[in-house]
């Protein structure tokens, strides 16, 4: 039997909704699975540095845009010359979802839930127990995928945060201000500042009296509780004479930081957390999928050109424009950077972070970003060893010997 579609979202997120529109837009036959509904609002907010969008029309799917922005480490307050905006979730769900729709995109309610593949096409089975025929499956379900297959997983960090929309007694950041990172812990113990993990403040003036406030660690193992983060940020507001007056919205993320890249031989695509995109210099996995999804669907329409090409071989083309050698030697020396600042205590870590956000921009920014070329990212690592202090140069090299696997992998990738 035929395929009845060209390839299979399987999840409806802003990843899925990224590459699912793109594939549209190139002209093939696109169909979507997932039990929630595709128009139901995401729960979470997603910031991204203006520089960082695919194209300049997709400046104006920000609901707030920030020109003072500012990070705290080590005592300095770091200006950050970068333009960083919040994504509109509703209009950019609104536009992609408006793409999907002119593309004809048929949307199955439904939970993918076995898959076999042939010489031809793959076949997904629905838990209505429904079958969809087609060439390609893209597994867009996020960080525990339905059926994308990764090596077994080491010891996994976690990003994790809480944080708050709402009004305060006192503004708890300067108006019209975006605060990237506040790592000043004034407001705990000499005990917990040596003992526990480090978290910073993450926040945002929204205006007419609104703000964003979130506690967040970087990344550790195991996660860092919401409880404490919920605590932390609110003994750094009362450090300040500041409380929450009224709450809109609260906000809990976790999210894997490291998890390995999935096999790339297998029949099935990966997209978005399920495909390991989430960047391990900072979290950040949205503006990625939207630079991305273009040259993915690109790949996998030039591959489905080939009337007789099977499913590993067209999910081949978009592994490879996911995951070129490159990229995965750049992704290797991420890791390898994230495993070394797990190691750090907070006052290490704020000396690494205040010598990092003296690098220019274009360094600082594009490593953050995940912009620069594999060299870019070896010698902004190398300025950042040079200017640092001796405790955080010696933190570097303890890395270096302990991990040694990771650098050889990034510096001999096949």
């Amino acid at each position: 039997m035929s395929a009845t579609s060209d390839v299979l979202i399987v999840g409806a997120g802003p990843a899925g909704l990224a590459l699912a529109a793109a594939l549209c837009d190139v002209g093939l036959r696109v169909e979507g699975a997932t039990p929630a509904d595709p128009t139901a609002p995401w729960p979470n907010t997603y910031g991204i540095w203006e520089d960082e969008l695919p194209s300049p029309a997709l400046a104006t799917m920000f609901a707030h845009r920030w020109t003072d922005c500012v990070a705290y480490a080590d005592g300095e307050e770091h200006r950050l010359e970068r333009v960083y905006g919040l994504l509109d979730n509703r209009q950019l769900q609104a536009r992609l979802l408006a793409k999907c729709e002119r593309g004809g995109l048929r949307w199955h309610r439904q939970a993918a839930r076995r898959i076999e593949h042939s010489a031809v096409h793959s076949t997904v089975t629905l838990g209505d127990g429904s079958v969809i025929r087609t060439r390609l499956v893209v597994d867009a379900s996020g960080h525990t995928p339905i059926f994308v297959k990764r090596p077994p997983l080491g010891e996994i960090a976690y990003q994790a945060a809480y944080g708050v929309v709402g009004t305060f007694t006192q503004p708890p950041v300067r108006d019209g201000r975006l605060v990237l990172m506040d790592y000043r812990s004034d407001h705990l113990t000499e005990t917990e500042r040596r003992s526990e993990p480090p978290t910073f403040l993450y926040a945002m003036d929204f205006g007419g009296g609104c703000y964003f406030v979130e506690e967040t660690s970087l990344a550790h193992a195991p996660a860092v509780p919401f409880d404490l983060l919920k605590a932390r940020l609110h003994r750094r507001l009362a450090q300040h004479g500041v409380a929450v007056a009224t709450i809109e919205h609260e906000e809990f993320c976790l999210f894997p930081m490291n998890m390995p890249v999935p096999y790339l031989d297998q029949p099935v695509l990966g997209y978005g957390g399920a495909a390991s995109m989430v960047h391990p210099a900072s979290g950040y996995q949205v503006g990625a999928a939207l630079r991305n999804a273009p040259v993915v669907a690109g790949a996998v329409a030039q591959a489905l050109d080939a009337p007789d090409a099977a499913p590993a071989r067209i999910a081949a083309a978009g592994w490879q424009a996911l995951w070129s050698a490159e990229k995965l030697r750049k992704h290797n020396l991420y890791l390898f950077g994230l495993q070394t600042l797990l190691s750090f205590d907070e006052a290490r870590l704020q000396r690494f972070f205040a010598t990092f956000f003296h690098l220019p921009p274009r360094q600082w920014g594009g490593y953050l970003s995940n912009t620069l070329s594999f060299a870019e990212v070896v010698q902004t690592m190398g300025r950042v060893f040079l200017a640092a202090p001796m405790d955080v140069r010696s933190g570097l090299m303890a890395a270096a010997f302990q991990h040694p696997a990771m650098l050889l992998r990034a510096f001999w990738q096949p």
